[in-house]
């Protein structure tokens, strides 16, 4: 048999598509039956990867990765600035050797907004990185991925990880990111989703969500740097913003979009599907419409 490298490795684990969910990292026990139950749908649907938004924990991939047996699961991501690295690098030891070498550890560096801790981003990785290999139970560094975004932390995520995770990012970012990651590292982009044929309501449920983010400066000054103004901004987001950063309409648009991002260089897509209701929906027939629409288990 042929052997691969180790990035190849991880970009196969984490196969082609994958689905980003907040919800399905909930602590609430009234959630934790339909967590399980939907992570072992998206095993069966044929998703490569399950991606737990919202700053999780390894610990609240335990149950996702508990109710599976074959799907790689990853934090979408933990922020360095709320979990210790030693506890992280144990927690990922005792999480991989429990279920198959599945856990794939996102890291990322969140925002001033989020925590009084954030000091010098870049800085603050590279010690993280260096903390975990000198772990007594290192994270090898082809299972643990950076939320990049800018070139120093996309060369960060080349050389001393398995790759990059961008979030809310463009086409045009992917081809940008590529360029610097190099053929061997691992791109994984998210992607939002809003299903809905009618343009103007997909667009309102876009600009309700996408508002907590335009807030952040980590984001809008990516998006400044692809080209977008203060006016792209306003209230939710101008129809441009919308379009770049968001598959609006229905799910043949979705992979058309999607195709788009494979197509300038990302080995993996981190499917989101937005909803009126994101903190708490599970949209299991979006998942299986998706899934249909790009032949996954086929």
């Amino acid at each position: 048999m042929e052997s691969t490298t180790p990035t190849q490795s991880l970009a196969h684990d984490l196969g082609r598509l994958g689905i980003w969910s907040a919800t399905l990292r909930s602590e609430d026990p009234a959630h934790r039956g339909a967590i399980t139950e939907a992570a072992a749908e998206l095993e069966e649907l044929g998703y490569g990867t399950i991606w737990l938004g919202g700053s999780p924990g390894v610990e609240q991939a335990l149950p996702v990765l508990a109710a599976t047996s074959r799907i790689a699961v990853a934090t979408g991501i933990l922020s360095i600035w709320s979990h210790e690295p030693a506890d992280v690098a144990a927690a990922f030891t005792e999480a991989n050797a429990a279920h198959g070498g599945r856990f794939v550890l996102g890291l990322g560096v969140s925002h001033g907004a989020l925590t009084d801790r954030y000091r010098r981003p870049y800085s603050a990785m590279a010690d993280y990185l260096t903390a975990l290999d000198e772990s007594p139970t290192p994270v090898p560094a082809d299972r643990r991925m950076l939320a990049a975004l800018g070139p120093r932390m996309l060369r960060l995520s080349r050389d001393r990880t398995g790759g990059a995770h961008p979030y809310l990012v463009t086409p045009e970012h992917t081809a940008e990111a590529r360029d610097v990651l190099g053929e061997a590292a691992v791109l994984a982009p998210e992607l939002k989703v809003v299903l809905d044929p009618d343009l103007d309501r997909a667009r309102t449920t876009a600009r309700a969500y996408l508002s907590r983010y335009l807030a952040l400066p980590n984001y809008t000054n990516n998006l400044e740097r692809l080209g977008f103004t203060e006016d792209d901004f306003r209230e939710g987001g101008s129809d441009r913003l919308l379009a770049a950063v968001f598959a609006l309409g229905d799910a043949e648009t979705v992979r058309a979009r999607a195709d788009g991002f494979f197509a300038a260089g990302a080995d993996h897509l981190a499917l989101q599907v937005v909803t009126e209701d994101p903190a708490n929906d599970i949209p299991l027939p979006a998942y299986r419409t998706l899934a249909d629409t790009f032949g996954l288990g086929r």
